[in-house]
């Protein structure tokens, strides 16, 4: 176990410089807290597989992370799934908050649901998978489209337009537009009643490894009686349950205050 923590110590360590530095021999032992020979092993054994690459000779010799890392990176993408990662959390985020908790991926602009979880804890796989969300009165798609450059945002938005749905729907482009950068600041997006009368729904976009939005949560359930201060509140619930998704796909985000 001691041999499998230092060689996760020195793959962190190597991860640390700028692109194309590099570590000697003695700056590995120095971050790691280990021997010289001890990490001079450790590097030699994870360079025979292809974790860690080297050049120069001597006193000169610097060590960078191998390309085998990309290798078993692509493959632990491809085995992982976003519905069977966002499940877990959806049926937490349900238990906690009292309300159904959905996940979509976008779609031409849209928000489309792919998976959700019932007030009951029953996971419903047919019902309403597939549903399209629209992007600028939904939580799914609010969501999605604060996460994306205001350009692609603005596209998507002369595309499908605004419809109203409701008398509290946002329909002009220039405060949907204002809209979209208070929610990617709070990090989460809040649709009060804006899609259909009564009905409150919080949605977080999810990232993966490389920062992209490729989906989004949210709870949904009636406004009635329900006070406006634990709209925050479930609001930061939602946000940090798609912070644990997109941490389990890899993402590594700023801390919020």
């Amino acid at each position: 176990m001691r041999s499998v923590a230092r060689a996760a110590d020195i793959l962190e360590a190597l991860a640390d410089p700028a692109p194309g530095d590099g570590l000697s021999v003695t700056e590995v032992a120095h971050r790691c807290g280990i021997s010289k020979s001890a990490a001079f092993g450790m590097l030699q054994t994870l360079r025979a597989y292809g974790f860690v690459s080297d050049d120069g000779e001597g006193m000169s010799r610097r060590y960078r992370l191998g390309m085998g890392l990309a290798r078993l990176g692509d493959r632990a993408r491809s085995q992982v799934s976003l519905r069977g990662v966002a499940r877990p959390v959806l049926g937490r985020l349900t238990s906690e908050t009292g309300m159904a908790s959905r996940l979509a991926v976008p779609q031409d602009g849209h928000a489309v649901v792919v998976d959700q979880v019932e007030v009951d804890q029953r996971v419903r796989l047919d019902l309403r998978m597939g549903e399209r969300e629209l992007p600028h009165c939904t939580g799914l798609g609010k969501a999605l489209l604060s996460a994306v450059p205001v350009r692609e945002a603005a596209a998507v938005i002369e595309r499908h337009g605004l419809p109203r749905r409701t008398a509290r729907t946002i329909t002009d482009a220039a405060t949907f537009l204002a809209h979209l950068r208070d929610i990617e600041r709070v990090g989460f997006a809040l649709d009060d009643e804006e899609d259909a009368e009564g009905i409150l729904c919080i949605g977080a976009p999810v990232r993966d490894d490389a920062g992209t939005c490729v989906g989004a949560i949210s709870i949904t359930g009636l406004k009635l009686g329900l006070p406006a201060w634990r709209y925050q509140e479930l609001g930061g619930q939602v946000r940090d349950a798609a912070a644990r998704i997109s941490h389990e796909l890899g993402w590594i985000g700023e801390e919020r205050e």
